[in-house]
């Protein structure tokens, strides 16, 4: 590695990769920095004196994206980038591969050393991660947090690790077991969030259903966010990734009595064919699968559904496809994403026969994207002519003559927008704002619509 940089380091910018949970890291980190020197964090990456890249290495194209990112900023060593800093699940997987092969990097962070970040950033340590593969046993608590996305919507990471048996992932290994953070400080770090001004709290973790378990709290998320509720104002509460071995009916029994909890559950089944599943360790089967969607759209009749499922696992045969493509016909949900399998090291998948050509993976999972899309419109297109209470959260990336935001069935930075073209004179001039809005218009993945108060 290079040695440390000499000069003052002013200004910082952070390039975060990858899920919500290391958006949370990566908050952390800027937090640490915010408390502990006198640098100026900055978007402007091209100005920084200093850039993080917070790594992402759940699949293969995360991978390749992180290392894309760190040797696109390291082309500015020696051109006013005086230290780069990786950190990120990559670290904890392939930091010695990393080393070796980007020597421009100046220092490594691994997720148990967070607040270290300072002293990678100013040059005091370049060594904060471990050496050989290891997973992470760190659980962070009640420690500062800058907010990298504006108020519109934070995400509060109410466990870290998984204890899942996938055979087909490798977060275990980085980010180790299962691991719940204590109730209190959740109400702590929300009500701080609050009082930043965020308007949409999301909770997250790899495996959000099962919080509590293991402080053998009952009904551990339903408390939680019964407590929230009672503790904090925030107009929208949602969950993010409920996992099929482990729902908890009151949750759903609460969601579909309070306003304030979102009408939302994204469930990444991964498949349905018990084949399949039964290959990825997975519970469930096709029937258990459909008992599961119907009850939950009778607790929660206006309830929002996605999922996500891999195609061209190890032993996916035609039928177990065709199992998989009948069930997403019948299950009509609102949203869904499919991913081609990508073998992670270390897997028990890896190491498996059978497996389907790339070509055939990407056919498959073409044909269910494609039966989605239409799924996904008329969904929308139902929409058209009712009014919803949305987040209305900026303006539009691609033009400044409309705005965006989200109702509550669209889940931030995952699923589509809502897009605003008329009306625009009946909000507030500081945004993030709720605005009641008339949809007028439906495409498969976002809405369009006029605020009427």
């Amino acid at each position: 590695m290079t040695t440390p940089a000499t000069a003052t380091i002013r200004r910082v910018g952070m390039i975060s990769l990858g899920c919500p949970k290391n958006l949370v890291d990566s908050e952390i980190m800027l937090g640490q920095l915010r408390e502990e020197s006198e640098v100026e964090i900055t978007n402007d990456l091209e100005a920084a004196d200093v850039v993080i890249v917070n790594t992402c290495g759940f699949i293969d194209a995360a991978k390749q994206e992180s290392i894309d990112t760190i040797l696109e900023v390291a082309e500015r060593k020696g051109k006013g980038l005086q230290r780069l800093v990786v950190t990120g699940c990559m670290v904890m997987k392939y930091r010695a591969d990393l080393q070796q092969a980007i020597p421009e990097i100046d220092a490594f962070v691994g997720l148990d050393s967070l607040e270290a970040i300072t002293g990678a950033v100013t040059g005091v340590i370049d060594d904060a991660a471990p050496a050989r593969r290891k997973m992470s046993v760190r659980l962070y608590e009640d420690l500062p947090r800058v907010l990298a996305q504006g108020t519109s919507h934070a995400y509060l990471k109410v466990s870290e690790g998984c204890s899942n048996p996938c055979t087909f992932c490798a977060i275990p290994q980085m980010r180790g077991k299962f691991r719940s953070r204590a109730i209190a400080s959740l109400v702590r770090e929300a009500q701080a969030l609050e009082a930043q001004g965020v308007k949409e709290l999301c909770l997250v973790a790899q495996d959000t259903t099962r919080y509590g378990e293991d402080l053998d709290i009952a009904n551990g998320l339903t408390s939680l966010v019964q407590t929230l509720l009672a503790e904090t104002g925030f107009p929208w509460i949602r969950f993010l990734y409920a996992y099929p071995g482990s729902i908890d009916w009151s949750l759903f029994e609460l969601m579909g009595r309070e306003k304030r909890f979102a009408s939302y559950c994204d469930i990444p089944l991964q498949h349905v064919s018990a084949n399949v599943l039964k290959i990825m360790r997975r519970p469930g089967s096709p029937s258990d699968y459909r008992e599961m969607v119907t009850r939950m759209r009778d607790l929660v009749p206006d309830l929002s559904l996605r999922t996500t499922f891999i195609t061209g696992h190890p032993g996916e045969t035609p039928r177990d496809f065709g199992e998989l493509h009948e069930f997403v016909e019948w299950a009509q949900f609102d949203q869904m994403g499919a991913f081609v399998y990508s073998a992670e090291d270390a897997t028990i998948a890896a190491r498996m026969p059978d497996l389907p050509t790339r070509r055939t993976a990407e056919r498959r999972r073409e044909k269910l994207m494609e039966m989605q899309q239409e799924i996904s419109r008329s969904r929308n297109e139902a929409k058209i002519g009712e009014t919803f209470e949305a987040l209305i959260t900026g303006v539009c990336d691609e033009t400044e003559h409309l705005l965006e935001g989200r109702v509550i069935g669209q889940a931030p930075e995952i699923d589509g927008r809502l897009l605003i073209n008329d009306g625009i004179e009946l909000l507030p001039k500081d945004l993030p704002a709720f605005a009641r809005v008339a949809i007028t218009d439906a495409h498969p993945y976002d809405l369009v619509g006029a605020v009427v108060g």
